[in-house]
């Protein structure tokens, strides 16, 4: 049975998302402030988190900052905060969804299970093909699940690097917002697509000399990205 951290100050919300786990065959264990569930994160195995941002003690930002830095656990906000920048701002500071509140229980499930999903195929290992992907100074190790740049690994989530990899794959391609949404996160009618624009930030801010001139994912308005043609090649 998969373990669920539920990290949320409001119990009347906590005890609704853990019933409806619970419904759906996950055990939960609920923390009400920041602190407290940053030091179950780190203390213990979870499958997957729900995040609350407005805690007492310890915000959730920084919390899922923390947690990111250590541990590549599926982070799923779950916040009233409903503006771009917050969305923006939970996504950047590592979490992999962001739903705002008040939300639907079987939806917040549906992702839940979605997530769980595709970070057990892409952490599993059945699927990763040996080799590696040489782009310029940037080598992506397919089997390893390491990025480096001119010979230094930087540190990518699994949702960055199935991204970055999904686009290095198919290099000279052109994919829509929606189509990368749906190829990585694997749930077309579900969620924002915006979090595709804020991965892709923080994924040039960690592979480009200079992110405001990318050399390796283009932007192409209207259309969306491409990984720089000619650039990649898989040994």
């Amino acid at each position: 049975m998969k373990n669920i951290l539920i990290i949320e100050d409001e119990a009347s919300i906590a005890d609704l998302q853990r019933d409806y786990f619970e419904l759906n065959g996950f055990s939960a264990h609920i923390c009400g402030s920041g602190d407290e569930g940053l030091r179950k994160a780190l203390s213990e195995d979870y499958a997957l988190i729900v995040l609350d941002l407005m805690l007492p003690g310890m915000d959730g930002l920084e919390v899922c900052r923390q947690i990111r830095s250590v541990k590549d656990v599926p982070i799923l906000i779950v916040s009233a905060k409903k503006e771009e920048i917050d969305k923006i701002r939970g996504l950047g500071g590592g979490a992999d969804d962001y739903i705002t509140k008040p939300f639907s229980p079987s939806e917040l499930v549906a992702r839940v299970k979605a997530h769980l999903a595709r970070y057990e195929r892409l952490t599993g290992g059945k699927e990763h093909k040996s080799g590696e992907i040489r782009a310029g100074s940037l080598v992506l190790d397919t089997a390893a699940r390491r990025v480096y740049v001119s010979g230094k690994e930087v540190t990518m989530t699994a949702k960055e690097f199935d991204l970055l990899t999904f686009l290095a794959l198919h290099p000279n391609r052109v994919f829509s917002k929606e189509e990368l949404f749906e190829k990585i996160w694997g749930m077309d009618s579900l969620g924002d697509i915006a979090t595709v624009t804020v991965h892709i930030r923080r994924i040039r801010e960690k592979i480009e000399s200079d992110p405001s001139r990318p050399e390796y994912i283009e932007t192409l308005w209207g259309a969306g990205y491409r990984f720089a043609s000619g650039r990649s090649g898989t040994i």
